[in-house]
């Protein structure tokens, strides 16, 4: 069967196909015009009103190679909301402005208005931009970012052709409506529950839900991980949370007089979504003959032992960077939930999250003493704490407290979860750390303890930008802060990341130059311009 092409094919859910491809030449700036706008469209067979870029929904797919600088102009054709995008995985190396985090690194691009994203992709690997402006990704704002090697560099790895998978969760509930849901005070809250269908490409985009993607009688051989190669996994079913990327050969040595079930389907709690199905199909038979035996069925959301040896048989590729032996700081985020002035919010070490009015990275680089709460934020929590029952007492608040750190540092960060606030609750949670990449060390059951750090692998760690904290249990990373800038580090799950899950890192801020006037224009930064006009 060597040599034969698979095609996708799907009824109601969109797939773009990316053939192979040349070589993109030397080094050159790629410009973009994004139109940020509302249209309606049938994504499930329902027409619906999505948020798209240029008419698309996802938006369109962005390639470059390594060294290439993307000049993306997005204007916001919103009649009443403002955006931003943030460029998930690319690590902004000398402009933390263009993460696209309103707030943290940018001001909000208002109705009418255009922001020019410029910035430079230094590492080839898969990866998606999506809105970071409320619940925007939710309503299909996002679509997939490509970079490729230099010219004349080859993948660790051999492949004939290649075709793109997306993975997005889609509602019927207007983001409006979500949105208002999440924010009511805590005897009115209305969680978002469960999507109606998904759209496949490579990576997952979702708003929510964890997915689980498997292929009838066909390996996934895994070989990228997060734009990171990893040791070559064969697996027979895929688990991927929301901000995670993969790549995965498939070779097409199956009977080619029959079509193959490719499906995907949910893994968060037992909802009743149906998986979605499309077709591997070998082009010697029609893509109108539904293969002979049922889909892979997706396996049991509440299989925490299968998902978490998917994780821990994830390796490095010989030769990727080792972490550094040892780190200078470390701190523990415990993540939990409280009622804060009736309101259900996600907490972190005390405090759930509320981004400031003017922007962390304009604030610090002007010393504006009163744009933001300057006192550390903890480092830890108390030592009693019982992660397995529903927190008490523990006097959370609403902050933008920021953690620094000395710039070069070795930071190990252990992400703690907990119960939430219903007894015997928990969940799933997929952190993802803008600016950098880090070393998942490890994974640890129950609260991290003085001594657990003997079980790190520092051998051969995974690099990644995203990783997931399980139920009852630590997940510890290791990264160099060696980004000038200020980085948001929060749940991918955009529905948590709204109630306040997430925290922010800053190091070395003192060696940004060139902000552009636009990312300053709002807020306590926009009268130091208007006081002082000049540009920075």
């Amino acid at each position: 069967m060597e040599g034969l092409k698979a095609l996708i094919i799907l009824w109601c859910v969109w797939v773009f196909l990316i053939l192979s491809h040349s070589s993109l030449g030397d080094a050159k700036v790629r410009h973009y015009n994004f139109n940020v706008e509302y249209f309606f469209k049938s994504v499930d067979c329902v027409d619906h009103l999505v948020m798209g870029i240029n008419g698309q929904f996802p938006g369109p797919t962005i390639r470059a190679e390594v060294g290439d600088t993307l000049h993306i102009a997005v204007t916001n054709k919103l009649s009443t909301e403002e955006t931003a995008i943030h460029w998930h995985g690319i690590r902004q190396y000398g402009t933390p402005w263009a993460d696209g985090i309103v707030s943290v690194s940018q001001c909000a691009i208002n109705p009418g208005e255009t922001f020019h994203y410029r910035f430079k992709v230094d590492k080839a690997g898969t990866y998606f931009y999506d809105g970071h402006t409320g619940l925007q990704r939710t309503g299909g704002l996002h679509g997939s970012l490509i970079v490729d090697l230099p010219k004349g560099k080859k993948e660790p790895f051999h492949y004939d052709a290649e075709f793109s998978l997306l993975l997005s969760d889609w509602w019927h509930k207007s983001i409006q409506e979500q949105e208002v849901g999440l924010t009511s005070r805590v005897e009115s809250l209305r969680w978002v529950w469960e999507p109606q269908t998904y759209r496949i490409r490579i990576t997952s985009a979702t708003s929510l839900v964890s997915l689980n993607l498997a292929i009838s009688n066909h390996k996934m051989v895994v070989v990228e991980a997060d734009g990171h190669y990893v040791k070559p996994l064969a697996v027979d079913n895929l688990d991927i949370y929301s901000g995670e990327s993969y790549s995965v050969l498939v070779t097409t040595n199956q009977n080619p007089n029959q079509n193959y079930w490719i499906s995907v389907g949910p893994r968060d709690l037992s909802v009743s979504t149906t998986q979605a199905l499309t077709l591997l199909n070998y082009k010697s038979i029609s893509t109108s003959i539904l293969p002979s035996f049922p889909p892979p069925v997706t396996l049991p959301w509440d299989d925490y032992e299968g998902r978490k040896a998917f994780a821990k048989k994830l390796f490095a590729l010989k030769g990727t960077p080792q972490p550094p032996k040892y780190s200078q700081r470390r701190i523990v985020l415990l993540s939990t939930q409280d009622v804060i002035n009736g309101y259900l919010r996600w907490i972190t070490n005390g405090i759930s999250l509320s981004l400031p009015k003017t922007p962390y990275l304009g604030s610090i680089k002007f010393n504006l003493k009163n744009a933001f709460d300057w006192r550390a934020p903890p480092n830890g929590f108390p030592r009693d704490y019982d992660i397995y029952v529903p927190p008490k007492n523990i006097n959370s608040t609403m902050g933008n407290r920021v953690y620094k750190f000395q710039f070069n540092q070795v930071v190990d960060v252990i992400l703690q979860n907990a119960n939430s606030f219903k007894p015997n609750t928990t969940s799933f949670h997929p952190w993802h750390l803008h600016g950098h990449d880090f070393w998942v060390l490890g994974y640890g059951e129950g609260k991290f303890k003085d001594g657990d750090e003997k079980l790190f692998n520092l051998k051969n760690p995974p690099l990644k930008n995203t990783v997931v904290a399980f139920p009852y249990g630590w997940t510890a990373l290791r990264f160099r802060a060696d980004n000038p800038g200020v980085w948001l580090f929060h749940c991918h799950m955009e529905p948590h990341f709204r109630m306040g899950m997430g925290v922010v890192f800053a190091e070395g801020v003192q060696y940004v130059k060139g902000i552009p006037n636009q990312a300053l224009a709002c807020g306590l930064t926009a009268k130091l311009l208007m006081d002082k006009k000049t540009h920075y």
